[in-house]
């Protein structure tokens, strides 16, 4: 398969002819990576347009964080602080994302603007999720997800975690389907870092074209995760902070580009747009 062949389309979303650049905006006060620096809702959007004029194909704005451990937010509070942001940049002409587990935020997201729902729950944690998604015809992300941030680290449990996440995916997939999403409106996630420890998080991104068996185009999200804070710095070290990893993160993005990624996810946004133009450009020239 080629990775071209591999990458995939999504009805609903632009194409790109290349693996898409996802920016991230985090309406958040606590973040691992950038919480509280766009938390301002003006601040957030032009954060948005910013990235958009570094590269990013698509926005994603999340006002939830599921860094290990964090408490989740409550309803109101989340749509307080995702909403205006959505609609902010969907105004100016933005291709928006919403990152939430909670139907009734997506819902009304999609009304202020969003086209697509990334669910790091792939619609486990509100039961609502799925039929809000069928019903309002948008794409969604479906990610592999063992459980809330506040106790994923302790079901990292695998015994062969590339072959784990493909059945639990395909598993997840069947139900969304099932639920009334189309299948040409998927995308999937294998969840880096989520209920996963650093080994298991390599081993995926090693193994990124075997999730090409699910038929669907896949989403990789690896930016700034404590997965490579651990590669960086090495046995017995300590992993330099977060906003220090952007140069790691550009090469799992030409990585996950070569492998046939639809998308790349990421917070710091020019180094990966250049990373997957050189992938594409190498990919057309094999």
């Amino acid at each position: 398969m080629s990775t071209l062949r591999g990458r995939g389309t999504v009805q609903g979303l632009p194409e790109w002819g290349r693996c898409a650049v996802m920016g991230v905006v985090n309406v958040t006060p606590d973040s691992f990576s950038d919480g509280g620096r766009w938390f301002d809702t003006g601040a957030a959007v032009k954060r948005g347009l910013d990235i958009v004029a570094e590269g990013a194909d698509l926005v994603d704005v999340g006002g939830e964080s599921t860094r290990p451990g964090a408490s989740r937010v409550d309803e109101s509070e989340e749509l307080r602080r995702v909403i205006p942001v959505v609609r902010g940049l969907a105004s100016e002409g933005v291709t928006v994302s919403v990152d939430t587990m909670r139907a009734r935020v997506a819902e009304q997201a999609v009304a202020a603007g969003a086209v697509l729902v990334n669910d790091v729950s792939g619609g486990l944690a509100d039961p609502g999720m799925v039929p809000a998604v069928a019903a309002a015809g948008v794409p969604f992300v479906v990610m592999h997800w063992r459980g809330f941030s506040e106790s994923m680290n302790s079901l990292a449990v695998y015994e062969d975690v590339v072959a784990e996440v493909l059945a639990e995916l395909r598993q997840r997939v069947d139900a969304v389907i099932e639920g009334g999403i189309a299948p040409e409106r998927l995308v999937i996630d294998p969840g880096l870092g989520f209920a996963k420890s650093a080994p298991h998080d390599l081993a995926l991104v090693a193994h990124l074209a075997d999730l090409h068996a699910l038929g669907r185009p896949l989403l990789v999200a690896a930016s700034r995760k404590r997965f490579l804070g651990h590669v960086l710095a090495g046995p017995g070290s300590t992993p330099p902070p977060a906003r220090e990893r952007d140069a790691a993160t550009a090469a799992v993005s030409a990585l996950a580009a070569r492998a046939g990624a639809w998308a790349v996810r990421v917070h710091e946004v020019r180094a990966t747009a250049d990373a997957v133009r050189v992938a594409r450009a190498v990919e057309g020239a094999a």
